[in-house]
């Protein structure tokens, strides 16, 4: 179920490795970084490429918009589709 009233944004991402994968579908994750608008607690569903084609801890900068699943929680979207920009590592 889209938030109608939600518009996408750039968000700055990271890939890892959450403690507990249970309920969650592949080893990698991608969340958001600290300090934005979203909080690094959701997930995003993007492209597999940002999970399989760089190591764990790379830094991305998607278009993403805040959505949710009937009966599930909040979650960030980007379309597979869409480019990308990988981050300079973190210092």
């Amino acid at each position: 179920m889209a938030k109608h009233d939600e518009g996408y944004d750039w968000v700055d991402v990271e890939s890892f490795l959450p403690s507990r994968t249970s309920g969650l579908h592949g080893k990698v994750h991608v969340r958001p970084l600290p300090g934005q608008r979203f909080p690094t607690t959701l997930h995003v569903e993007c492209s597999r490429k940002l999970r399989k084609d760089y190591p764990v801890g790379t830094r991305f900068r998607i278009l993403a918009k805040l959505t949710d699943r009937e009966g599930g929680g909040e979650y960030l979207y980007s379309s597979w589709q869409w480019e990308y920009e990988v981050l300079p590592c973190a210092k």
